[in-house]
């Protein structure tokens, strides 16, 4: 078991707050010492109450998900001796409602485009199989209730 830390921190300043009409932007601080600015998502609050260059929680957890999956993809990739030159994945979070009507993210899709080199390229099937292992691996995929879907081509 392992331990991960973020400390999240907002201020009220000299905003009123009984009515609504403040900043939801704040900062989250981890571990290793990165500071990203976080806000709720202008979709929920509007403008200017939240920052839309602030990293959103919806937009984290999707970003979570893909790292980690890409994460465990590319080790898996490395240990069956296949060559990958870059991964760029465009994930995509659904934010709808659950089955018991309320709101979640209800589904996350991974879009990964992988450069491979060297003499043994992957085929489909590796691919699909790295993409397999890796999902089966991710401790974030995990830990959500939405169904992870990948759609790659090799």
């Amino acid at each position: 078991m392992s331990k991960h830390v973020a400390t999240i921190a907002w201020s009220r300043g000299d905003q009123n707050f009984a009515d609504k009409r403040y900043s939801r932007a704040h900062d989250w601080t981890f571990d290793g010492g990165a500071v990203v600015r976080g806000s709720s998502a202008p979709t929920s609050v509007p403008l200017p109450f939240s920052d839309p260059a602030a990293v959103d929680p919806e937009e984290a957890l999707v970003a979570a998900v893909s790292s980690c999956h890409m994460l465990f993809f590319l080790d898996f990739a490395s240990r069956a001796g296949f060559r990958v030159d870059s991964y760029l994945d465009e994930a995509v979070g659904l934010l709808g409602l659950d089955g018991e009507g309320r709101t979640a993210i209800t589904k996350v899709t991974l879009r990964p485009r992988i450069v491979w080199s060297g003499d043994r390229l992957p085929t489909q099937s590796d691919v699909s199989a790295l993409h397999d292992r890796a999902h089966s691996h991710c401790f974030i995929a995990n830990s959500i209730r939405a169904p992870v879907c990948v759609e790659s081509p090799v």
